[in-house]
């Protein structure tokens, strides 16, 4: 994750389909009066108000392994830092870990998860959410394209990584001895405009692919994919898309 270029304007261009996922999971977590809120991963910060809203007593943390994340969160108020969530570590302090679609982006979360929950002191509350889509056409539909000819080998580094299922993050979690509560749900999100798909994945999923390619490739492969995914995702008699999105959460109190 820390490799890869990120634009916060245009994440933000989704921003009410991106906090959903956040606020039902937070909606789980039942800390009451913690000392220390950290946002580990927190992109642009405009979700970690909402962290600092519902807990003003406590102090919030947030970092980001990328400096335009960083410097777009702090440009609304928060101090962030730049740094990378595999050399984190929970401080003694800390009551509550808010992790919200991060982890696909750090192959060796699950080898980090019991390591992070081991730190926590004990009451306190680690939430996670992950996308869950990566058999999806959306997702589907660029490897295939990578593989083709033409773009074999331009883009050594795709990025995203499959996660586990959600029985294997709850056997992960439960193994630290800690309160456990996962679930998965599908968000069918209506989205409008040109290509609207494409411009979803262009904000997250393809930053690795436009990394790795100049202007004219980068907006040849665009080319390229954009009719597959019109054919796969179908605009409706309205002109709009519906765009079913799996997530997958995780909740741990420690006991």
């Amino acid at each position: 994750m820390s490799g890869t270029t990120w634009d916060p304007s245009r994440y933000l261009d989704f921003d009410d389909h991106r906090a959903r996922p956040f606020r039902d999971l937070l909606a789980r977590v039942g800390a009451t009066a913690p000392r220390r809120v950290v946002d580990l991963g927190c992109g642009p910060g405009h979700l970690t108000g909402v962290l600092a809203a519902r807990w003003p007593e406590a102090t919030v943390e947030a970092l980001d392994s990328s400096p335009e994340m960083v410097a777009a969160a702090r440009g609304r108020g928060v101090a962030a830092e730049l740094r990378d969530v595999v050399d984190w570590m929970p401080g003694p302090d800390t009551d509550v870990v808010v992790t919200n679609a991060v982890l696909h982006w750090v192959p060796s979360h699950p080898e980090l998860l019991p390591r992070w929950i081991a730190a926590l002191p004990d009451g306190a509350w680690f939430a996670m959410q992950v996308p869950g889509n990566f058999d999806a056409p959306s997702h589907a539909l660029v490897r295939e394209l990578l593989a083709e000819p033409r773009w074999q080998g331009s883009v050594p580094d795709h990025g995203e990584r499959p996660v586990p299922t959600p029985p294997a993050y709850a056997g992960l979690l439960a193994g630290t001895g800690a309160s456990v509560d996962v679930w998965e749900t599908t968000y069918v999100q209506r989205l409008t405009g040109d290509d609207p798909v494409l411009a979803w994945i262009t904000s997250t999923a393809l930053r690795p692919v436009r990394d790795a390619l100049d202007d004219a490739c980068w907006a040849a492969f665009r080319a390229e994919l954009a009719p597959r995914l019109r054919a796969a995702y179908p605009a409706g008699a309205d002109g709009a898309t519906w765009f079913p999105f799996r997530r997958i959460f995780a909740v741990a109190r420690k006991s």
